[in-house]
């Protein structure tokens, strides 16, 4: 299988996990291939950074094929770099990625001069790759709508409103600087938000969507158990959206997973950090879309055929554990972290 979208920590994060860690549970867990994050410490926005990342990750012969999202930031000189580097790594860095948002890290281009200026110079620059989008937009937050004490307010300080203007606003302002690439939205949490997508697909826009197991399989109402740590970026949201992304999925109308793993600590869970272990997840979510009738085609394009057809790749097996193998991996995946948000699924 291939996961798109991990946070694998290390450097200045190692209290969180190593990249031997992640690598090893990613690799028991059937997973072939894993595209890594930006907002690391320190961020993967220079070519010295992603090329140490890259050999550490190589040093490390893990048996997973290891591949990078390079950060953008606003300045003009960082974006022409961006581009360069995935010219020179390709596929080793996939491609670049754009926090609409701020999330983990503090990436976040949330003026829209800011984002309007990232998309002119990736055209200028004649970039055609795929730009991975983290969509929440910034003036429709409503931080003071937040209980730290109880974690399902987070969906209410984040609402599904700023997923959904994002998205549009980065669909409209990519086509107003006229950027030829593959915009990708990460982690998809509203099915309005998807909705937007269609509709982007269909007026010819280069678009796809990934969702991720806890947006398919838990609710704010599991948030609110604070024994499950469940805050993330963008949060859980309300039963029926759950129930309308799961069934979507089902239909075939997300183009892939993705888990969105990002550990922390469980002192730093405790103090609000968002983002949760997520290779459990996955293969809860595989069980979930199996016992949906969810075919063996299907799970496969979803679970790396449509990374690998997207992007290029090859070499690369789509392997789908069995049923069978399923709740072992996931119980022996959690067991690596000293939370699971999914306990509740087991």
């Amino acid at each position: 299988m291939i996961d798109p979208h991990v946070h694998l920590r290390d450097w200045e994060q190692s209290e969180k996990e190593s990249l031997a860690h992640g690598l090893m549970v990613a690799k028991a867990c059937k997973i072939a291939a894993l595209f890594d994050m930006p907002n690391t410490n320190p961020p993967l926005t220079t070519r010295d950074a992603i090329v140490r990342r890259l050999n550490d990750a190589a040093a490390l012969d893990s048996g997973v094929s290891y591949h990078i999202w390079a950060g953008l930031t606003a300045k003009p000189e960082q974006i022409r770099e961006a581009v360069a580097i995935v010219d020179e790594f390709y596929p080793s860095v996939v491609g670049l990625k754009f926090f609409a948002g701020h999330s983990t890290g503090n990436m976040g281009l949330v003026d829209e001069g800011l984002q309007r200026s990232v998309y002119h110079h990736l055209a200028e620059a004649n970039y055609e790759g795929v730009v991975a989008l983290h969509c929440e937009k910034e003036s429709l937050l409503e931080p003071h709508l937040y209980d730290p004490a109880d974690f399902a307010t987070h969906s209410k300080a984040r609402p599904p409103a700023s997923e959904v203007a994002s998205i549009t606003d980065q669909v409209r302002l990519a086509d107003e600087a006229g950027f030829g690439g593959h915009l990708h939205i990460c982690h998809l949490s509203t099915i309005e938000g998807l909705q937007v997508v269609e509709q982007a697909r269909v007026a010819g826009v280069r678009i796809s969507c990934g969702v991720t197991a806890h947006h398919l399989l838990l609710s704010e109402a599991d948030a609110s158990n604070r024994s499950l740590w469940a805050k993330m970026n963008p949060p859980l949201r309300s039963e029926s959206q759950r129930r309308a992304l799961f069934e979507a999925a089902v239909d075939g109308r997300i183009d892939w997973l993705e888990t969105d793993h990002a550990p922390h600590t469980i002192a730093d869970k405790e103090g609000g950090a968002s983002g949760i272990p997520g290779f459990s997840g996955l293969l809860l979510a595989i069980r979930a879309l199996i016992d949906s009738k969810v075919g063996p085609k299907q799970l496969e394009r979803m679970l790396g055929g449509a990374v690998i057809e997207l992007f290029g790749l090859e070499g690369i097996a789509v392997t789908i554990p069995s049923y069978e193998e399923l709740s072992t991996l996931s119980d022996w995946a959690a067991r690596q972290y000293p939370y699971d948000s999914f306990a509740l699924l087991r």
